[in-house]
């Protein structure tokens, strides 16, 4: 994998050409303030939050002695920084695409964040619901500090232009997307995207599913994209039309689901996936899915969520909790 690679698979890299095969997009120059901000190791605090959590009055006049706040000079104020201007720009574009949106960088979705947000979604309405996810992300973090990670060519690192790809919220059904991989302008295999589940319907229409799919690669990308290797997302929905959703590198820095890279690379054990009608299509690509309820799987995204209750403190989202926080500190400190 090459480090031109990646760069093609950038999305303002490939959305112009694609535009009328995918869903509807924004992008925006990342100022680099935010970028720094994104980047900062401290305390999560979120720049813009709209609904601070009310404060609960104390019930007695003990509890409210209880409760006491450092007015020490020295005690540090974590103060999220303000971006007006990308905020209005941000809230402009958010609004154009109807309010709801799903946001990325320049390869990379925030999806080992989803969990933070209170809705348990990348759906984002305002800078503030980016930022919580993209601070939390160890996938956005990846985009930032190593973007050309597994590349083999010793050339300098291109200079990169950071960018805040806003995509117009629409509700996928996991059970619909596919991941295809091609080498040599060749589709050689197709993984269901979401392979920790089951879906009976998969299973069922796996042959429909793969020649939409194929038809749709020779239709539209085949020869158009700017690489011969190359990995590409699909959905399919309901009516069968196939929608494009994005494009990445052909190599280890992208998940290779239900194959693995050496098959992949190496074109070996492919031809046992098929049918034995599709084997004699030579052109016809492995397609793989989670044929049963016994192979399900945990989410790999499972290993980067926090217990609940450390989420809501480093939110403020339940005040009662940071209050007992409060007092079990103070109490470990008296035993100490």
């Amino acid at each position: 994998m090459k480090k031109e690679q990646v760069l093609h698979c950038q999305f303002s890299a490939w959305y112009p050409l694609f535009r009328s095969l995918t869903i509807k997009s924004v992008i925006l120059p990342l100022p680099q303030n935010v970028k720094d901000y994104l980047l900062d190791d401290g305390t999560l605090v979120v720049s813009g939050r709209e609904d601070p959590p009310a404060h609960s009055q104390p019930d007695s006049d003990d509890e409210a002695e209880e409760i006491q706040w450092s007015d020490d000079e020295n005690t540090a104020t974590l103060t999220a920084p303000e971006f007006p201007e990308f905020n209005t720009t941000v809230q402009e574009a958010i609004n154009s695409l109807g309010g709801s949106v799903f946001p990325k960088l320049n390869w990379s979705a925030p999806r080992d964040a989803y969990w933070i947000a209170m809705n348990s979604s990348l759906k984002c309405k305002t800078l503030s619901d980016i930022f919580l996810l993209f601070k939390s992300s160890d996938f956005i973090t990846r985009d930032f500090t190593q973007p050309f990670i597994h590349c083999t060519d010793d050339s300098p690192d291109p200079c990169l232009e950071y960018e805040l790809v806003l995509r117009k919220w629409c509700e996928l059904i996991p059970g619909a997307e596919f991941r295809c991989f091609v080498k040599e302008n060749k589709l050689i295999g197709i993984s269901q995207r979401d392979y920790t589940q089951y879906y009976d319907h998969i299973s069922k229409q796996k042959e429909d599913i793969c020649r939409c799919i194929q038809d749709f690669f020779k239709k539209h990308i085949q020869y158009k994209f700017l690489d011969e290797d190359f990995v590409f997302d699909v959905y399919r929905d309901s009516r069968g039309k196939v929608w494009l959703i994005d494009f990445n590198p052909f190599g280890e820095v992208t998940d290779s689901l239900l194959f693995t890279w050496e098959e992949l690379i190496s074109e070996t054990n492919l031809r046992g996936d098929f049918s034995e009608g599709d084997a004699q299509e030579q052109d016809c690509p492995a397609f793989r899915c989670t044929d049963s309820e016994v192979t399900v799987q945990p989410s790999p995204y499972l290993s980067y969520r926090l217990p609940k209750d450390f989420v809501d403190l480093s939110t403020g989202e339940d005040a009662h909790k940071l209050i007992d926080f409060l007092k079990l500190k103070r109490n470990q400190q008296e035993d100490e």
